[in-house]
């Protein structure tokens, strides 16, 4: 099954989840969210008042149980069969899940789970994410790393959040440090695969990216 995923990875603000969702609309595979599951877990860590322990959130995470559940043509997180699609968005959840996602065990937990997901679905799966390519799904039959620069980028985010550039400088420089932060981490680092199609989207607009993904993909999956 592995065969059958488009794996989009890439650095912060690069689109990558708009990017996947419209992908995978377009050549009729379904779209995993990693991120969704890593809030899932923060969540139920934060509901049970548990403290960053990678193996005690784990654990948490196979007695409830948290997984992705693939249902009306798209896959939602659910803890405790119950559909979180909304809670995971909280900003409680926000302002811990990078803490989270950093363990681990969790990443361990939620790679297992994007496998059992992708298992799931007859055609194929998109999946986006920093490693997806590297360490979730390493035989994907396609493989992306899209960028931009640190300062389109954050001019995206801020087109996005309805703010204005006032403040680009400053946000650019904290993606870029970002950036270095993610490439250096031990676990996991954020680095294209090998056999990555790299595609730098700083002077393409949105629809361009996605069909440049598209008709990758039409070749591959032909």
């Amino acid at each position: 099954m592995a065969s059958r995923v488009i794996a989009i990875d890439g650095p912060a603000a690069s689109g990558k989840s708009s990017t996947a969702r419209a992908v995978a609309d377009r050549v009729g595979f379904a779209h995993l969210d990693s991120g969704a599951l890593y809030r899932a877990f923060t969540l139920a860590a934060t509901d049970a008042g548990l403290p960053d322990d990678g193996a005690r959130i784990a654990a948490l995470g196979r007695t409830l149980p948290i997984r992705l559940v693939y249902a009306a043509d798209a896959f939602r997180p659910e803890v405790a069969g119950a559909d979180v699609s909304r809670a995971v968005r909280s900003d409680a959840v926000t302002a811990r899940v990078s803490a989270v996602a950093a363990l681990p065990a969790v990443r361990d937990a939620v790679n297992v789970l994007l496998r059992e997901a992708a298992g799931q679905h007859p055609v194929g799966v998109v999946v986006d994410g920093r490693d997806i390519g590297t360490v979730v799904f390493p035989d994907a039959g396609l493989k992306v790393f899209l960028t931009a620069t640190p300062t389109e980028r954050a001019r995206r985010r801020v087109r996005q959040e309805g703010g204005n550039e006032a403040g680009l400088d400053a946000a650019a420089a904290a993606l870029e440090a970002r950036d270095r932060a993610d490439a250096a981490r031990a676990v996991a680092p954020l680095v294209p695969a090998t056999d990555a199609v790299q595609i730098d989207t700083t002077g393409m607009s949105f629809a361009e990216q996605v069909g440049r993904i598209v008709t990758l993909a039409r070749k591959v999956f032909a």
